[in-house]
This record gives structure tokens, C-alpha cells and sequence, in this order.
């Protein structure tokens, strides 16, 4: 890239500072500053560099979660800016893709992300909501069932035919790790009224390092948070693991079963990846499978949102799932290349419906006609419809499948 590529980038990064896309301050201002101040075609910077430069952290693991929930969060600010600021047609913009540290200047026409108008939103709950005295008796009971139906499943001889979803999974030499989408909880505690303290679930904060760097990063919103040592385990997702697990019983393929909260980048580098769970309990395997994907998650995770086009697919069940109303919910099926030549394969949902309707979908030999095309023809990404009634799965629908 030339001299006019270097000045058409430097241009943008200023018309970003100036709109405050990043803020004005602070943390996630300096690292922008940080990746901007690189250039527009630099190789991508190291996690040390960054928690050295931009957090002066001298020593810092190899993974570190503060420069991880930082870059991501800067992601998901250029993008909402985008998205509420779509640019004019042959306009350039600023892209953090997934996977590296560093930034882009990308055409208007490779731009993911489409206007999504205001009056068309809908009112999304916050990203962290308290369990309060939850019973804790039901989180473990939850845990031990999906535990128990993987455990029990993966034995099982009588292995059901496999379609074009896990051929390519057969063939390979790799074993099969299947990531169960888990939850971290952590404990808000008030020394002053210790008996009032409660769990939280916080999406932003998927283990005891990302609750270490928000911690450092905003004091006044989790000085009370500790780390309890407590996951827990949705026991829907027992549902799709009768239908999946038999699938993974591949004659002498080795599987091992882990929550996504303890998944580990080191792991694309030896096994083939089976993820079963909700989309908001993805874990690490969020950025890697959204981040070259045609969709994107909302931030309420009950909504899928196309890049190109703006459509958004949004679960109504937590809205109608006590009363006798029909709604809909929507599960997520994706197979593709990942990082360290892992085979990744998605089987996810926004609420727990899907989550029930979608075994059966993707255990069929018989899989629908466009379905099995996209599955057939390499990496591919699918949507279904599920409708239910009070937690039942009635009917299902393919909204679309496409190569990706």
C-alpha cells in the first residue's frame, strides 16, 4: 500500500477521535492509539506488547486476559460505531479484525455491518444480571446432568449415521474435544452487610483472570467482586447431547469433554472442536467463530444480526415462556477452519428452546436439501427457527444456510 493508503488511514483514525467512537480517555483510548500510532499494514502486536505499553505491565502470561477483554471491547466499539454511523458509499474504515492486534483500512464494500435503525431496536436486558440466593443445589444438579448424559453418551457402541455436519470431523486424525457452554459466577460481598451479598453473571466476565483485569480496569463497579470457584452448566444442554454424543462416538477416536470456560488457544493446536451450548456461554470460542462469520451476536445475546444487511433474528422466549404464547428462538450451526488447523463445529442457540430443538436437526440422516449443501461444500453457516411454548420445541424452520 502507498502513500494515499497511509494518509486515507490516518484520516480515519482522526475522524474516529474526534466523533469520541473510542472516548475521549482512558484505557481503551490508548490502546487504540497504541494499534493506531503501528500504522495501517503493521504485523500484529504481541498481547506483551500491548499489556507492556498500553497497561505497563512488565511481565504478563503469554494469554492475557486484560489485553483480551480490552481488544475485544474495542472491536465491538468500532463496530457499533459503523453500525450506528454506516460509512457513505466508497468511504474507507477502521477494522480490528479477529485474531490479530492490529488495525485495517478496509473498503466500504468489505465492511460488515448494516445500519440498523433506531426505532427498530429492541430494548435489550443489561450484560450482567444477579442470581441473588439462587439455590445452589439446582446449579450443581444442572452441572452433574450434562456431565452424566456426556459421560453415559460418549460409551455408547451404537453410534448414529453421520451426515454431511461431521463427515469431514470422521476423517480427521485429530481427537474430538467437546466444549460445554458454561457460565462463571462470581461473588459481589459488602463488608458492611455480608448477608446481603449474591451471585453474578456477568458476560463480560467468563473466568477468575477477566474478573482479575476488570478489577484493575474499572475499581468502582467491581471492587466488591471475588472469585467464588463457581461454573455452572444449563441442563438443556443434556438435551442436545443425547442427539450429538453419539455422533462423536467415532469407532477409536479419543473425546474429551471440558467446559468452555477452561478452553485454552493451545488446544486449536491438537484437537477438532465441538462446541454444544447458548451462544452467550461460548467463551473464547465466541471471537473465533463470529469474527470472519457473515452474523454477529448481539449484545444481549438473544439476537443474531447479518453484517451485510442488518436483519436481526431475536429470541422472544424470555418474554414468553411463562405464559402459554407461542415464540421463537433461534439455534446457530457453523463448521469451519480454526486457528491451529482445528476443525470447529458450532452447535449453539440464544435461549434454551433451541437449545432442545436443535439435537434432532443436525443428528439426522437426512439432513434438509440446502442444509446438506452448505454442510457439504466446506466451511458453512446455518440459522434455524425454533418455535416453542413454554420450554417445548414444536416446530423448526431453516432460515438460512450459506458457505462461510
Amino acid at each position: 500500500m502507498g502513500g494515499g493508503e497511509e494518509a486515507a488511514f490516518l484520516e480515519e483514525v482522526e475522524r474516529l477521535r474526534d466523533a469520541g467512537a473510542v472516548g475521549r480517555t482512558g484505557r481503551l483510548r490508548e490502546l487504540f492509539d497504541f494499534l493506531a500510532g503501528r500504522g495501517h499494514n503493521a504485523d500484529s502486536a504481541s498481547q506483551a506488547e500491548i499489556a507492556q505499553e498500553v497497561f505497563g505491565q512488565v511481565e504478563t502470561d503469554a494469554d492475557d486476559a486484560t489485553v483480551r477483554v480490552y481488544v475485544h471491547r474495542l472491536r465491538k466499539k468500532l463496530e457499533d460505531h459503523y453500525l450506528a454511523n454506516p460509512p457513505a458509499a466508497g468511504q474507507r474504515r477502521i477494522d480490528l479484525p479477529a485474531g490479530i492486534y492490529a488495525l485495517r483500512l478496509i473498503d466500504d464494500a468489505d465492511a460488515q455491518g448494516g445500519a440498523e435503525g433506531e426505532a427498530d431496536k429492541e430494548e435489550e436486558p443489561p450484560a450482567a444480571f444477579g442470581i441473588g440466593r439462587f439455590p445452589l443445589l439446582a446449579v450443581l444438579a444442572a452441572a452433574v446432568l450434562a456431565a452424566f448424559a456426556a459421560g453415559w453418551l460418549l460409551n455408547r457402541s451404537d453410534a448414529a449415521p453421520r451426515n454431511e455436519i461431521w463427515e469431514p470431523l470422521e476423517h480427521s486424525d485429530r481427537p474430538v474435544l467437546l466444549v460445554l457452554g458454561d457460565y462463571y459466577l462470581f461473588g459481589e460481598i459488602d463488608p458492611v452487610f455480608p448477608e446481603e451479598g449474591r451471585l453474578i453473571r456477568d458476560f463480560r466476565v467468563n473466568s477468575a483472570e477477566d474478573l482479575l483485569a476488570l478489577q484493575e480496569a474499572d475499581p468502582d463497579r467491581y471492587g466488591f467482586a471475588e472469585d467464588v470457584g463457581l461454573n455452572y452448566l444449563p441442563f438443556q444442554t443434556s438435551y442436545a447431547l443425547q442427539s450429538i454424543s453419539p455422533l462423536l462416538a467415532m469407532g477409536s477416536k479419543e473425546v474429551a469433554v471440558i467446559p468452555a470456560s477452561e478452553l485454552t488457544s493451545e488446544q486449536f493446536n491438537s484437537h477438532d472442536l465441538v462446541y454444544v451450548g447458548l451462544l452467550s456461554g461460548m467463551g473464547l470460542l465466541e471471537e473465533v467463530s463470529f469474527g470472519e462469520s457473515s452474523l454477529r451476536i448481539g449484545e444481549s445475546y438473544d439476537e443474531i444480526i447479518d453484517r451485510e444487511s442488518g436483519e436481526r433474528w431475536v429470541s422472544d422466549e424470555a418474554r414468553r415462556l411463562a405464559s402459554t404464547a407461542f415464540y421463537r428462538d433461534y439455534a446457530y450451526i457453523s463448521r469451519f477452519a480454526g486457528p491451529g488447523g482445528a476443525l470447529v463445529t458450532i452447535i449453539a442457540s440464544e435461549r434454551v428452546t433451541g437449545l432442545r430443538g436443535i439435537g434432532p436437526i443436525v443428528a439426522s440422516g437426512d439432513l434438509e436439501t440446502d442444509l446438506a449443501q452448505a454442510a457439504g461444500s466446506g466451511g458453512f453457516e446455518a440459522l434455524i427457527q425454533v418455535t416453542g411454548q413454554q420450554g417445548a420445541d414444536l416446530s423448526d424452520r431453516l432460515i438460512l444456510a450459506r458457505e462461510r
